[in-house]
């Protein structure tokens, strides 16, 4: 009987701005960082992977110490990696490692259109491995495959991302870049090393839904079948393609007005509510989520318990759980946090006026993104009033309260926990706003009871 597999992961607790949390407890597709992969590789692997719970490592050298003889599968704790590069990195390094008996690697190519594009930016995590003619032959990520146990014989093996170059069908030649129209390029498998709220934001939209939605299309392209069964499910329900049940997956005790425009792939989860006039296109919904009427969605990740009034707008964005978007509000390419309010009335930019290029904050400081537009991110236990309008790519960190003031209506920097505006009330005011997400070295407030 073949030793099953094995997993370890390095532990990685660098916070990421302005969460002020790893990253492995950031959300991706609904789901914590850590849920996300214990999860995946329990139905990747099904009964092949050991069940017993192993420890985290510090140091990869540990898996020697350790005396780990059978094959393991080893990553970073801040890799974010979907099924669909599990799969191929997992099938190559099994039959290469049979061959070779090495240790695999996983890398991306340098000339990658998915990796310089959207992985690269703002990150370090990648470990350059040179050629024989000095030249950098790929980029390593912190995923690895060991057949029999740790060695320090290791080669990369380079797992090509297959990208769909896609966007939309006309924009303005100002809003193009080196004479490119507004595309992205969608993967057929995608990996991350999670240094910035940038990453979380690229991973859950652009490499997420889009992706998962182009990747329909390409499957739908090649089977003519698939193509029959969509049609006459639709004919079956008396809906449109794009409606049907067949791209449109909705969870149990959910209630959808019958004016509601749900256009697929869409997942919503249980326990929902869907409001009249509400217009919702390629999104993941969590459950127990209510988006009131009139409220549009577009390409974003809504996780669970949260609440959109009438008339909200969201577009590629991301929001973790228990957060509220309010009445005629717009967010567009925005990363929200757990437990956030955003009041009525505020607007999040995402073009620069001036051509001058958008930079954002990673853990190693404010870097270049090498994109055109780029909204904002909110950190988890936010209070943010009405009216503001917000510059692309700034933050504002946890535990923050930004209360309207007519002196202030233009948010054109960070801002910061010590700039929150519940330090300005009486202590018995203030005392109700605590701080739950501290930076590192810093203690989180207790609540008096």
């Amino acid at each position: 009987m073949a030793p099953k597999l094995r997993k370890f992961i390095l532990q990685d607790e660098r916070h990421i701005p302005p969460f002020n949390e790893p990253a492995s407890e950031l959300s991706f597709m609904g789901k914590q960082l850590k849920l996300h992969q214990e999860d995946l590789l329990a139905e990747y692997f099904g009964e092949q992977l050991e069940p017993t719970a192993e420890l985290p490592l510090t140091r990869l050298e540990e898996l020697a110490e350790r005396d780990v003889d059978g094959p393991c599968l080893v990553f970073r704790a801040s890799i974010y990696f979907d099924r669909e590069y599990l799969d191929a990195f997992y099938r190559a390094a099994r039959r290469l490692a049979q061959q070779t008996g090495r240790a695999m690697r996983a890398a991306y190519a340098p000339d990658d259109r998915v990796f310089q594009t959207y992985v690269r930016p703002l990150t370090r995590g990648f470990e350059p491995y040179y050629g024989p003619d000095g030249e950098v032959a790929c980029y390593m990520a912190d995923l690895w495959y060991f057949p029999a146990g740790y060695t320090d014989d290791i080669q990369p093996m380079i797992i090509p991302t297959d990208p769909q170059e896609k966007g939309f069908y006309s924009v303005p030649h100002y809003m193009s870049q080196d004479g490119q129209d507004l595309t992205h390029f969608l993967s057929e498998r995608v990996l991350f090393s999670i240094e910035s709220w940038v990453h979380v934001y690229f991973a859950n939209t652009v490499q997420g839904v889009f992706a998962r939605g182009s990747r329909f299309e390409e499957r739908i392209k090649r089977s003519n079948f698939l193509q029959l069964k969509m049609l006459w499910r639709a004919i079956l329900e008396w809906k449109q393609l794009l409606s049907s049940s067949a791209l449109v997956k909705v969870g149990k005790n959910t209630q959808i007005h019958p004016s509601a425009t749900i256009l697929g792939p869409t997942t919503i989860g249980d326990n929902c509510y869907i409001g009249p006039g509400v217009v919702i296109d390629n999104c993941h919904i969590g459950d127990n989520v209510s988006i009131d009427q009139g409220c549009q969605l577009m390409t974003s990740v809504i996780g669970n318990n949260c609440f959109f009034p009438f008339r909200a707008s969201c577009y590629f964005s991301v929001f973790m759980n228990n957060s509220i978007l309010a009445q005629n509000t717009c967010v567009q390419m925005c990363v929200i946090g757990r437990n956030t309010f955003i009041g009525a009335g505020n607007t999040f930019t995402d073009f620069n006026l001036l051509p001058t290029p958008i930079r954002a904050m990673s853990i190693h400081g404010l870097e270049e993104v090498g994109q055109i537009v780029l909204g904002g991110c909110v950190g988890h236990n936010c209070r943010i009033g009405s009216g503001f309008v917000i510059f692309p790519a700034r933050m504002i960190e946890s535990d923050t309260v930004v209360a309207a003031d007519p002196n202030n209506r233009v948010i054109m920097r960070n801002v910061t926990f010590e700039q929150s505006a519940h330090h300005n009330m009486p202590d018995y005011i203030r005392e109700m706003h605590p701080r739950y997400y501290p930076r590192p070295g810093e203690a989180a407030e207790e609540e008096e009871w």
